[in-house]
């Protein structure tokens, strides 16, 4: 899922417009400006007026040393300004942070903000800047001597948008880091907005699904050199929905919703008699199909929803499979009181062993042609009201999930 880019965008990177979102019809402004003025001093040395004045300036050797001088700066000013200009159509406002990043930093009056030396401020500046990819107000900074560094924290927890940062207290080095932030999708940096059409289209997917939101988690432990940030964009438009992810800008996952003609009909076929089997009902009509390729995980899963109650999702993968069939619009119980919680986990950790094998064998033998009584049942106290029944001689699983009264609302089946 790499996307290389060309030697232009790689140019274009560098100081001080670096990450800044440009794409090719920018580039193209910026070329018919250079070309523009390049074309008027071409026009000017072919004027008389400018000739005479080329007489002159011989005549005079001080002045034939500093003009050109002014012309060259004048120039590179002009084709600087006119790039910041039709960047976006007005002046670059990143343009500042980029050469000078500690000018957008956000400090707040907290008298702990003088701990802060200016090679600090600088690593703080660049790490926000270059992973997180916008300023948090800092809020608090405290030296601890004993490890040898300075941490601070910017942003709220509470508001999901947050920045832990622990420096050097001698040189002002990064040595760890957690933050996370939430964005519009159009506010995502411009390298990874230009990889969506053709990711979503790599998995037959939509490739005119809009950026909703994003939302971005960096971390640095003890030891790394850098950061590594991972970045989630959700997409959605009336026809369907999806996501991507990134782990630094390489694309690791791609789901979105897909044509109904892209599955088998053998696997709706058999999502049908699986769903009947959970519910003792007809199945509902076919209502959406989403495929997600994981590439970190090696895996592809197909989500197959039908009506407004089931899911059906089957997963292939390099180290398992597994195949899953849920009721998530189960009814649960309203539950407003402390006691009212207790109790009802209480039941579900308490339920005796055979209520829940008499009720989901019959369902688990029609749907796979299993019998559960060959398998040992362990109780998930990580999970309430979930189980698990293993075969140890073949090591697979059949996880459920049972309610208060026993009735089995999912089945997942691992290594069929």
């Amino acid at each position: 899922m790499r996307f290389k880019d060309e030697d232009w965008e790689k140019v274009i990177r560098k100081e001080p417009f670096a990450s800044s979102p440009f794409h090719d019809q920018h580039k193209q402004n910026v070329l018919r400006q250079v070309e523009w003025m390049k074309t008027g001093e071409e026009h000017v040395n072919d004027a008389p007026d400018y000739k005479q004045k080329q007489h002159t300036m011989k005549r005079n050797r001080r002045t034939v040393r500093s003009r050109p001088r002014k012309v060259v700066v004048v120039t590179t000013v002009a084709v600087v300004v006119a790039a910041a200009i039709l960047w976006n159509g007005q002046v670059l406002e990143p343009i500042v942070e980029r050469v000078y990043p500690v000018s957008a930093l956000q400090l707040s009056d907290d008298p702990s903000m003088n701990l802060l030396t200016s090679e600090m401020k600088q690593t703080v500046a660049m790490t926000m800047r270059d992973y997180l990819g916008k300023q948090l107000l800092i809020t608090k900074v405290k030296h601890m001597p004993i490890s040898g560094r300075v941490y601070l924290e910017a942003g709220s927890e509470r508001d999901g948008e947050y920045a832990f940062i622990w420096l050097d207290a001698g040189t002002g080095d990064l040595r760890e880091v957690e933050m996370r932030t939430e964005m519009e999708g159009s506010e995502l940096e411009h390298r990874f907005l230009r990889q969506v059409p053709g990711l979503l289209k790599g998995i037959n997917s939509d490739p005119t699904l809009k950026p909703i939101s994003a939302r971005r988690y960096v971390k640095m432990k003890q030891g790394q050199e850098k950061p590594v940030w991972f970045t989630t964009l959700f997409l959605e438009n009336g026809k369907g929905s999806g996501s991507i992810e990134w782990t630094r800008d390489e694309a690791v996952s791609v789901s979105g919703t897909v044509s109904s003609d892209t599955v088998s009909t053998d696997l709706i076929t058999n999502a049908r008699s699986t769903i009947e089997a959970l519910s003792g009902e007809p199945a509902p009509a076919l209502k959406s199909v989403t495929f997600t390729q994981n590439d970190k995980q090696l895996e592809e899963t197909t989500s197959l929803y039908f009506g407004d109650r089931y899911l059906i999702r089957r997963v292939g993968g390099k180290f398992s499979n597994e195949y899953t069939v849920m009721d998530f619009q189960r009814g649960v119980p309203e539950l407003v009181t402390i006691e009212d919680h207790e109790q009802y986990i209480e039941k579900l950790l308490t339920l005796d062993e055979e209520e829940i094998r008499q009720n989901a064998a019959p369902i688990i033998q029609k749907m796979f042609g299993i019998d559960l009584d060959k398998y040992d049942f362990e109780r998930d106290t990580n999970n309430i009201g979930m189980a698990t029944f293993r075969l140890k001689e073949m090591d697979n699983t059949i996880q459920v999930r049972y309610e208060e009264d026993a009735r089995i609302t999912m089945i997942t089946i691992s290594d069929l």
